[in-house]
């Protein structure tokens, strides 16, 4: 089965999971050969209305892998002097004619599919919004928790910092839900807790969940801790609640004492308040082994839709 475009993580089957991971794993190969040039007729625009420059490198250098070439734009909304309400689609449609795959990062939840709509190319979601989605990164992150810890259903994972705007955290409970005996621990300040329509999600597809706000009561019971920032701008004005906040939430040597000794530890990065360097050799710390599946998980989309 194919996709046109990759707009969010609902769109995947557990079929489709296990046949895009057996590409990833010829993408593997082909990476310790140094690339291929089999897609070096082919043109990726990187667009990008918002600024993420882990997620557009590792789609440019995933492109570059299979030979191909990239058009590379990272302030598209300036790309037209138009209103922002119609940036978006005017964009795409001159965008579309100069290549043949987009990789659209947008600043509005649903802007994706928005611009899959009058897109004539295979597009694919690389964020849209506070609260949005991030498909490619979510099927990473699955990608990665399969490879370190060798199984999916039964999984305990704990999804930590801010979920109410974590476009990650929700795409990767609605791939999560896809499995069976899957416990998922949400863990944070009640102000930024999972919103209400995955909760929904969840209870429909019969997935267990639990909502907490004690990250040391949840890591001796789970086999992924999977950390996202806490903003500072979420406290402007109240150092002391940051502070206890940061200090509540994050993760250094003493926390990982608290983890069972083949848990991991996963982050879309950048990182910026919630881990400590002391644990980066720690072998439970999984986060840079993470980034470099990104880019051969990408590789695999992007050939899949290009075919």
């Amino acid at each position: 089965m194919k996709l046109k475009h990759i707009l969010n993580s609902q769109q995947f089957t557990q079929p489709l999971i296990r046949e895009l991971f057996l590409r990833v794993n010829e993408m593997e190969q082909i990476v310790k050969r140094g690339g291929t040039r089999d897609y070096d007729r082919k043109i990726m625009a990187s667009l990008f209305f918002g600024s993420s420059s882990l997620t557009r490198f590792s789609f440019e250098a995933a492109m570059s892998r299979l030979g191909g070439k990239v058009l590379t734009m990272e302030n598209a909304s300036a790309f037209f002097s138009v209103s922002p309400e119609d940036a978006l689609e005017d964009t795409i449609r001159v965008v579309d004619d100069f290549c043949d795959v987009i990789a659209l990062r947008h600043n509005e939840i649903g802007g994706a599919s928005r611009a899959a709509d009058v897109c004539s190319v295979p597009l694919i979601n690389a964020g849209d919004g506070k609260g949005g989605q991030h498909p490619t990164q979510a099927l990473l992150d699955l990608y990665t928790i399969h490879k370190e810890t060798n199984k999916l259903d039964g999984l305990k994972v704990a999804l930590v910092g801010n979920l109410a705007d974590g476009r990650t955290v929700r795409s990767l409970s609605y791939l999560l839900s896809k499995y069976e005996r899957v416990k998922l621990y949400f863990v944070s300040p009640e102000s930024l807790q999972m919103k209400q329509d995955i909760l929904d999600h969840l209870e429909e597809h019969k997935t267990w969940y639990t909502v907490e706000s004690d990250l040391h009561k949840v890591l001796p019971e789970v086999d992924v801790v999977y950390t996202t920032q806490i903003e500072r701008e979420r406290f402007t004005g109240n150092d002391l609640e940051f502070n206890n906040l940061k200090k509540n939430y994050f993760i250094d040597k003493e926390a990982v004492k608290l983890m069972h000794k083949k848990a991991i530890i996963l982050s879309p990065l950048p990182r910026f308040n919630e881990i400590s360097r002391d644990i980066d050799n720690d072998p439970r710390a999984a986060y840079f082994r993470q980034t470099q599946n990104g880019m051969i998980l990408r590789m695999a989309l992007l050939a899949w839709v290009l075919e």
